[in-house]
């Protein structure tokens, strides 16, 4: 598994397309209703764009993109929207649905998922974890993907993954626990400041008491996560979930059997790793090579 929403090819999240913006051609219906939702109440309240922009903090062409379907509002600006059109909740009422577009449906999942985590478990192998990602290192490896991808499109993608970061700052703290190859580490995506300012940001990451980073050395006689890279997520009711993802395909196992033996495996390359206080010694090493 090269965990998609983090593999360049896939963008961010998933697969994208020339077309209109939105994560998944399955989303676009969602995306559509609510922007002539949101064109129909901008009109009553007798608002052009630009007077709405100026009180959402969008510019007219942004808001025009949120009403064409071609750009998905962030939940603020939905909320904003609600209040300065006097909506009555005919926005509000699209916001889950919305919010869910952001991703291609392989992904809608696991996004989910990762809401609702008590404790996340993570193997990479290709590139950094997605919730670990620098912006600048988010943008570096959408700039890979082939064909280009347009400016609009990217910044959906990154608004999505940094989304995706308040993780970290959600009450009750979830657990969370990386492990990543050191190639993982050297790879220098988007030039050597890129990164830089991505090793720094895992320094700072691996402090919170809540977090453990730890990297599995290229010097290494075993290696239990051969196989490749995936995810075990423990919802808050103790249902666990196996999370895989190949190019583009994926899967979300919930076969007891399954999520069990991956999360014993996950205990064996977390074990066969650097402990996360030599891990973040070694991202210091790196660093300094730089």
């Amino acid at each position: 598994m090269t965990d998609n929403e983090t593999n360049p090819k896939y963008g961010g999240e998933g697969s994208d397309d020339s077309g209109p913006r939105t994560a998944d051609k399955s989303a676009q219906g969602v995306v559509a209703a609510f922007g002539q939702t949101m064109k129909t109440l901008r009109l009553r309240a007798g608002l052009d764009r630009e007077e709405l922009g100026k009180r959402l903090g969008y510019s007219a062409a942004t808001i025009a993109s949120f009403e064409q379907g071609r750009r998905i509002p962030p939940p603020r600006a939905i909320d904003r929207a609600e209040e300065v059109l006097d909506a009555g909740g005919l926005l509000t009422v699209w916001k889950e649905e919305v919010e869910k577009a952001q991703y291609p449906v392989f992904f809608q999942g696991m996004a989910q998922l990762e809401k609702q985590a008590l404790e996340l478990l993570a193997y990479d192998t290709l590139v950094v974890k997605g919730l670990l990602q620098t912006e600048e290192y988010m943008r570096a490896l959408l700039a890979m993907w082939r064909p280009p991808l347009d400016d609009e499109t990217i910044e959906q993608r990154v608004a999505a993954r940094l989304a995706r970061q308040d993780i970290f700052n959600r009450r009750p703290t979830p657990l969370l626990s990386f492990v990543m190859d050191e190639s993982v580490l050297r790879h220098q995506y988007g030039g050597k400041s890129v990164l830089r300012g991505q090793l720094e940001h895992l320094l700072l990451m691996g402090q919170r008491r809540n977090v453990e980073i730890q990297v599995m050395p290229t010097v290494c006689d075993d290696n239990a996560g051969v196989d490749g890279a995936f995810t075990v997520v423990t919802r808050k009711d103790g249902k666990r979930f196996l999370y895989v993802e190949a190019q583009v395909t994926s899967a979300l196992e919930t076969d007891p059997e399954q999520v069990s033996l991956a999360a014993a495996r996950y205990g064996i390359i977390r074990a066969q790793a650097l402990n996360p206080l030599k891990s973040l010694r070694l991202i210091e090493e790196l660093l300094g090579e730089l």
